[in-house]
């Protein structure tokens, strides 16, 4: 089994959206089963998952402080990749979900503001001693800053090839339990997500 984080101690940056599209696009893919666990105490994650009609991917409640052994009876069960929300700024949270990650997703949004704050979650990853991958989200078409963002973030590590652009349908989809690729397969929010979930899972097979 492998596990997927998704951190930042930056808020508002699309975990929770990001971590149920990578989700239902790691199913579709033949990856699963895939279990989400969310340890953010706003529960936005379960709140989709309840929502949702489909029986898959699977939610998994856990204790953060027996993370790693809920962990192991997810792999029992038959679970093949594991994907974590994390908090914003409850820091011994995610140091606790750090430690049993494979491969940590940092969102980022292309703004100095987002930018600056990336620090500190690179701090934990390379203090957890994970590897870790940023991922542009909520990019502006044609803005002059994404690229900036991008070639600012490459200083601390590897930034996905993949930028997921701004639309409405990343939300929209959200309210209703679904993904963007579940109400229109063809959409490019459903083209991104396809390519930043190939781009994870060959990083996820990493040792």
């Amino acid at each position: 089994m492998r596990t997927l984080v998704i951190a930042s101690q930056k808020g508002g940056v699309g975990k929770t959206t990001i971590a149920g599209h990578l989700a239902v696009m790691a199913e579709s893919c033949g990856a699963g089963p895939v279990a989400l666990i969310d340890t953010d105490p706003q529960g936005s994650l379960s709140s989709w998952w309840n929502e949702r009609q489909a029986e898959t991917p699977a939610f998994a409640s856990v204790e953060i402080g027996s993370l790693a052994t809920h962990l192991k009876q997810l792999e029992k069960a038959g679970v093949k990749l594991a994907i974590i929300d994390t908090p914003p700024a409850v820091t011994e949270t995610i140091r606790k979900v750090l430690a049993v990650a494979d491969l940590v997703l940092i969102p980022t949004r292309p703004s100095p503001h987002d930018l600056r704050a990336v620090g500190s979650t690179v701090e934990m990853v390379e203090a957890a001693g994970k590897r870790m991958v940023f991922v542009i989200n909520g990019a502006a078409q044609r803005a002059k800053i994404t690229g900036e963002a991008a070639i600012a973030l490459s200083q601390h590590g590897t930034v996905a090839p993949v930028t997921l652009y701004q639309r409405t349908d990343f939300a929209a989809s959200m309210i209703d339990g679904r993904s963007a690729q579940e109400i229109d397969p063809t959409s490019r929010s459903a083209g991104e997500i396809s390519d930043l979930w190939i781009y994870v899972s060959a990083q996820l097979r990493k040792k």
